[in-house]
């Protein structure tokens, strides 16, 4: 599972609790580009909308450059809304999630599985600045203590 593109500020922003995986609906010129790595997901989010009585899921934000060789492109916007490929299952499911205070849906990355491209998404609460303070002093915290481990451990391998 190669992953093209990740939202590395997804997990830093929000508690992500559960994680999906859906289907994109792109055009063939959308595909060669995002396989090519031409996609980004900063500032993406996961939209609900009810066509024809039906809800249906929709990525938001996330930019799909053309692809250079795609020849005259008439009309292209790289942000444009693309469709989530999700049974209705699973749409009702996240829309009961959204629908809890302060739940969002996030797209956390693409990637391909097989030859279809996929998009994970994650269903999580916004962290407030004090959050992401001490995310970033428990990191820290691990990065000394397995800093240390190492040391320690190189040092008894040349004591005898």
């Amino acid at each position: 599972m190669p992953t093209l593109a990740v939202n590395k500020r997804a997990r830093f922003d929000y508690d992500i609790s559960e994680t999906y995986e859906a289907g994109i609906s792109l055009l063939g010129y959308e595909v060669k580009s995002v396989k090519n790595g031409h996609v980004s997901l900063r500032g993406a989010y996961v939209t609900v909308r009810n066509l024809k009585g039906q809800p249906e899921m929709y990525l938001v934000g996330a930019h799909i450059s053309l692809y250079p060789q795609a020849g005259k492109v008439d009309n292209y916007s790289p942000l444009r809304e693309r469709k989530l490929l999700l049974n209705k299952k699973e749409i009702n499911r996240l829309i009961g999630k959204r629908q809890e205070t302060g739940l969002t849906l996030v797209p956390l990355k693409i990637y391909t599985k097989h030859s279809f491209i996929k998009l994970e998404l994650g269903v999580g609460r916004g962290r407030q600045k004090v959050d992401k303070r001490a995310v970033i002093k428990k990191r820290e915290v691990e990065r000394q203590i397995s800093s240390l481990k190492k040391r320690n451990t190189g040092d008894v391998r040349h004591r005898q």
